[in-house]
This record gives structure tokens, sequence and C-alpha cells, in this order.
């Protein structure tokens, strides 16, 4: 075997390569499977050089013609520089022409993995341009590419006849398969300037059968340099009741390597086309993204009972922007803009079917010991009957919080400073500021018992005016200035035993805590935060069991409980349960249904199983401490394997609450999902919400006890390169014009190309 080192003025050894790395697509007829060639092997074995422009060779036979000044190396020759192999049966150098003329089973490996296979090619001697003939390049991410003929000439690299596909030819047996999709085209160019692949005549296959010709289309080569990410995504298709036909076309617009811009046209079959823009950006500071869209047509009040007199016509659009900016180690600004110009614009669009729209500015500081916020945030109703003018607009909302090591009994110290201003156009307005300061020690006795003993005092103060414009009289307090003083102590003791139990392990925890305040003035004060207030495991054993701040939990009770946790392999059972007894008779503020408006409390608990990674189950409960029945019950479970598995959630609040108090009103629901794989890529899904609320849950519900709320069924197609798929949805939302009906979906998503 010859050996030796040759000088080459040029760059490595890897046009085979560089012929087509970036042009990710393929010719027509061309064969995308495995050559029957091994790829060039390590440098083991060969010279080692000393400079890029040298080139380590080994062959079986070396011939030097001095009358033409051609070197010719043949029988299993290897080459290797700069980091790229070859190997080829036969190559030739003509040292006066500058040509480079490798045959027979050529392969190639340049530095980044691809590997490249051709018959024949003829090259350059500074090893830039070159002719390659039936050429297979195989990228290091999977991709392949095929050519019958390239051409590289400077940055510009042409293939005719290609074919191009991300997808795997071989399956799990190693028998070749067609690829999910592929694109064949007459003509490919790959322009290194601009780092875009152009398609002239192309045809894209999915599964086997050819769905679209194009004659001439392009996209980013996958390099992410700047100037080559602009051109149309894969455009998207929907059938509505709404609004008919939606076809949309996105273009997306690279401006820079830290912005973009992605303009989709909407055209309607029943409604007056739209434009959608989404705006995004990257710099040193954070990023930010703002989307909106904009149409003209008639709308309908957000109302069950509108008609077509209701109607007018106008601007509809919406907004949605939201960002973060670091300003340096401690300080982060973050803000949200979400607002639309009617109320059923954006469940019209299927954009969004959020029921209250929330725009916020916030900064924030946190350090080691320190947390403060700075806040302000409007909120834009969507809900039918809602009243804009009662929706409050919060400027500003202050948090402050420090925490501090106890210097003479140990322990935590965190203090507090809050303020809140709500402002509204139309109703009631409440300013309050309070500072506050808790203690907790946590010690641990002989016996193991874990003790933690609590100190916790707070100075409120209150202004509110136009408190008769407040829609619940139990939340508007008195009007003017208040102000009240907050003391309360806590003693929580937790005793873990350990111990096995059928082939695992199991922990016991009784809990006791013992609670004490006294009275508070609440009534007098207006609640805005803590309105939402029922009794559930994770408020158990809160020092106060209200949400917010606006109401306390004064008096003297003690709560008892218990947690279970029990594991062994695959199998794991997580359990707590437990119930509260008031020590003083005086009357509460908790009103009746919540759980706690009597001394004895309901019992509350969760049980939550696990068992290996097929089924996990949580149920939450809350049971009349009376008659036992079950006022609260809250089911999620999930079973089945990442591939065929069902979803299945429930709820039912039973709590006979004053239908006058908005934010408690009992409601039954049921939550349906699941999917099943019939194929190895192939699946069904499918989904369902149900609202089964009856007069027995809400006597003002105007459902009979069993109203759909939305639907979904579909099936889809999903393999590492392919996601295609069609659906069928249906919703029930009678407001407005977002009105009740069907929509058909088709989602297309191939890998490398458009979204």
């Amino acid at each position: 075997m010859k050996r030796g080192a040759i000088r080459f003025r040029g760059c490595a050894l890897a046009p085979f390569v560089i012929l087509a790395i970036g042009a990710a697509t393929s010719a027509q007829a061309q064969n995308l499977q495995d050559r029957p060639v091994a790829p060039p092997a390590d440098a083991a074995g060969l010279p080692a050089t000393n400079a890029d422009d040298q080139v380590s060779f080994a062959s079986d036979a070396l011939d030097y013609d001095d009358t033409n000044d051609i070197v010719t190396a043949s029988g299993d020759v290897r080459m290797q520089r700069a980091g790229s192999r070859l190997r080829a049966d036969k190559v030739v150098w003509n040292r006066r022409t500058g040509e480079v003329h490798a045959s027979g089973n050529v392969a190639v490996v340049n530095p980044g993995g691809d590997t490249a296979y051709s018959d024949e090619s003829v090259l350059t001697d500074d090893m830039k341009d070159g002719v390659v003939e039936n050429l297979l390049i195989v990228l290091a991410n999977g991709g392949r590419l095929a050519a019958r003929h390239g051409v590289r000439k400077g940055e510009i690299t042409t293939l005719d006849r290609a074919a191009y596909t991300p997808c795997s030819v071989e399956n799990v047996k190693g028998c070749a398969q067609e690829p999910s999709w592929k694109v064949t085209a007459v003509r490919i160019i790959h322009d290194g300037n601009r780092h875009r692949i152009y398609y002239k005549d192309a045809r894209i296959s999915i599964l086997g059968q050819t769905v679209l010709w194009l004659p001439g289309f392009s996209h980013p080569d996958g390099s992410n340099q700047a100037g080559g990410g602009s051109g149309l995504l894969l455009p998207n298709f929907e059938v509505s009741s709404a609004l008919g036909v939606d076809l949309s076309i996105p273009y997306y617009l690279q401006l820079a390597p830290n912005r973009d811009l992605t303009v989709t046209p909407h055209v309607y079959s029943k409604v007056a086309p739209g434009i959608e823009a989404q705006y995004r950006a990257l710099n040193t500071l954070g990023a930010y993204q703002v989307r909106g869209m904009v149409t003209y047509g008639s709308r309908l009040p957000a109302s069950v009972n509108a008609t077509a007199l209701d109607k007018d016509k106008g601007i509809r659009a919406f907004i949605d922007a939201n960002g973060t900016y670091q300003l340096g180690p401690d300080w982060t600004l973050s803000g949200q803009v979400r607002l639309q110009t009617d109320r059923t614009f954006m469940r019209r669009y299927d954009i969004s079917s959020d029921d209250r729209l929330r725009s916020s500015l916030s900064a924030e500081r946190i350090d080691t010991s320190s947390y403060l916020q700075i806040a302000g945030w409007y909120v834009q109703s969507v809900r039918t009957g809602d009243k804009q003018g009662q929706q409050p607009i919060a400027l500003p909302a202050i948090d402050y919080r420090k925490r501090i090591t106890d210097p003479w009994l140990g322990g935590v110290i965190q203090l507090q400073a809050n303020s809140l201003s709500l402002i509204r156009t139309d109703g009631q307005d409440t300013q309050r500021a309070f500072a506050g300061a808790r203690w907790d020690l946590r010690t641990l006795t002989g016996l193991g018992q874990q003790v933690t003993f609590t100190a916790y005092s707070r100075a409120d103060i209150y202004h509110s005016d136009e408190n008769d414009r407040s829609p619940t009289v139990v939340y508007r307090g008195r009007e003017g200035w208040e102000g009240r003083a907050i003391v309360a102590g806590a003693v929580d003791m937790r005793w873990p035993f350990i111990g096995s139990l059928f082939g695992g392990s199991q922990q016991l925890t009784p809990r006791v805590q013992l609670v004490a305040s006294p009275q508070t003035r609440n009534l007098v004060i207006p609640n805005e935060d803590a309105r939402a207030i029922d009794l559930e495991d994770s408020n158990l054993f809160a020092l106060n069991r209200f949400a917010g701040y606006d109401r306390w939990e004064d008096g003297s009770r003690v709560t008892y409980g218990a947690e279970w946790n029990y594991q062994r392999p695959r199998v794991e059972i997580r359990a707590v349960a437990g119930q509260s007894y008031r020590l003083t008779s005086e009357p509460t503020i908790l009103p009746p249904g919540t759980g706690l408006s009597d001394r004895f409390s309901d019992i509350v608990g969760r049980v939550s199983v696990k068992y290996g990674k097929w089924l996990e189950v949580t149920e939450r409960f809350r049971i009349d401490k009376d008659n036992l029945n079950v006022r609260r019950n809250e089911v999620d479970a999930t079973i089945g394997s990442s591939h065929t598995y069902a979803l299945i959630g429930y709820l039912r609040l039973n709590r006979n609450i004053d239908t006058s108090i908005e934010d408690l009103r009992d409601r039954e629901e049921i939550r349906l999902g699941g999917r099943v794989q019939i194929a190895r890529f192939w699946s069904i899904f499918g989904s369902t919400v149900v609202d089964l609320t009856g007069k027995s849950e809400d006597p003002l519900a105007l459902t009979d006890g069993y109203q759909p709320v939305r639907q979904r069924v579909g099936v889809v197609y999903e393999d590492e390169c392919l996601s295609l798929g069609v659906s069928w949805r249906k919703d029930y939302d009678p407001t407005g014009d977002a009105r009740r009906g069907s929509t058909f979906s088709l989602r297309l998503a191939l890998k490398n190309i458009g979204r």
C-alpha cells in the first residue's frame, strides 16, 4: 500500500458534500436508499499532516506521469484533509489543468459528519468547484439528498433531477421503505450567500402520493444564518359554521437574526377577509412579541338572546403582546397587553375562549432575602352580562417582603408591606395598605415530633367610596376610612411514623394545629380579594383560610388530620384527611356551605394513586360533617401509555351556598379525553366537556343537567418528520355571533419546511 502527502492550494477535500449540503431537496426518480459502499474509515493509518493544505493518502497503487504531470492513485484510495475523509476506487489529479477526477464508489465525510456518495466526481484542484454524478448525501441530522448531476461554482450549487427527504428510508426491521414525505425537483439551487434553497418544477409527495406541484418555491437552508429565513409557511385550512371556509397562508419575514415578522392573510367564505401578524424580538435584555388581527364585519352583542336586529358593522380586532426584560441581576420588567374591540371577536375567530383578558405591567426585584413587586393591571371582561365599568383597574399594586433571621429565639422573621389601589369607572373604588410581620420557629423534639411555632401581626388601613355600586352586599364594607389590627399565634405539630407494609414502606404522619386570633373587624372592610372561600385539603392547615388579605379568620380553633404515604416498586399511594373545630362560640363571617360555618368543619381530604406509568388517579373531596353527604368531589385520572390513553376529569360542587354570592356558585362537569393508537403511526383522538349542572346544584342554572360545552374528534398520522391530521370540533357557546357550530380542520406539518 502506497502512502504519502501532497500539498494543495485550497480548502479541505469536501466538495462532494458542499455540492448539496444546504440543498435539502431531491431529484425525480433518484434513489434515496443506502449505497452498497461503506463510508470512509477514520484517519488511523494515514500519515499525519502539519497543515490544512496537505492531503494524507493511502492506496494500493500510485503512479506519476512525468510527461503529462498526472498523479494517479488506485485501489481503495483513502485521503484525508482538514478533517474531511475520502475513499474511492481511483483518483486522478492533472497538475497542469488543475482537474481532480475521483471515480468508483466515491464516498466522503466532512468535519460536520455529513456523508456524500457518488459514482464519479470532477473537481478543481482547490477543491472549491466541481461536478458530481449520481450523488447521494446522508446528512448528519438524518436528512438525505440524491441527484443525478451536481455542479458547484463559488457559493452557488446546482443539482439536476434531485430528491430530498429528512425522513427515515428504513423501517424498524432494516428494510427499505418510502419516506413519509419528500420533495422532487427538476433543479435545485443552493445559494450559500443568501443561505437559501430554491426549487424549480417541484413535487411534494406524502406517504408515497404526490399531493402538490409547484413551479418554484424556496426555504432557508437550515444554517440559521441571517438573510435566509424569509418565505411562505405551510397553509392552514379549516371549515367552520361561524366563518365558513378559512384559508390562511402565513408569510415569514426574517428582519434580522434576532427579529422576525409573520403576516397571515385570512380568506373566509362567510365573512370579510382579515389580516393577522406576529412580531418577535430578542435582545440582550430580554424578549417580547406582539400578535394581532384586524378585519371588518358585522357583530352581535355578547348576549344569548341577540338577534339580527342587534347587529352592527365596524372594525373588529385584537392585540396580544407580552415580554420580559432582565434589568440587571435582581430586577425584572414584564408586561402583557390583551385587548379586543368587542366581546365575541376572539371566540368567533377561534383565537381564544378566555372569559377575561388581563393586561398588566410589573417590575420585580428579587435577591436572596427580599422581594419587591410594583405592578398594575387592567381586566377586559368577555362574560355575558358583565359590566365593564365594574371591572377593577389596579394602579398601583405594591408588595414588599423581607426575610431575616431571628437573633434572639432563632427561627425566621418575614416582614411584609403591601399597598393596592382599585379603580372602577362605574363601581366601587378601594385603596388598601398594610404592614405585617410573621415569625416561624421549627424544632424537633426527642420523640421525633416536628413542632412549628408561629406568631403573626398586621395593621391595615382601607379607604373606599361608592360602595353601594358593588352588586354583592357582603363585599361592600363601610364607605370611607377604616382600619384594623390582626394578631394570631399558632402551634403546629407533625409526628411521622415509618414502617414496612406489603413489601413496601409507609409513613403515617398525624398532625395537630392550634390557632388563636382575637376577634377582628371584617365586615366593615371592603372585600376585593378574599371572595372565593372554600375548605379543601390545600388550605386546611393555613393560618388564614381566606384566599386573600381582605378577610381574616379570627377566633380559636384546633385542626387535626393525618397524612399517609405508601411506596413499593411501581406503586405509590398518598392520602391526607382532616377537620377543624372552632373553640370559640362567636358568630363567624364564613357563609354556610363553605364547610367552615359551624364549630366543627366538614371533613376534607385528597387521595392519589399511581401505578407505574400506566395509572394515576387523584381525588379531592369534602364530606358534610352532619350527614356525610359529599359536598365536593373532584377526580382527575390518567390511564394508559403514551400512545394509547384516557383522561378523565370530574367535578361536583354541591355546597348549598347562597346563590347571591356570585363567586361561590355550585356546578358539576365532566371532562373526557383520549387517544387510541390503531397502527404504528396512526391514532384516533377525541375529547369532550359536558356541563352537568342542574337545579339541584344551582337553582339559577339555565341548563337541564346535561349541556355539552365542546366536543372534538380526529385522526392523525405522526412520525419523526411528518404530522398529518384531520379533526372535527363542535362548540355549543350561544353567545352573540360566537355561535354554536362545527369546525373541520386539516393540519399538516413537515420537518424542516414551514412551521
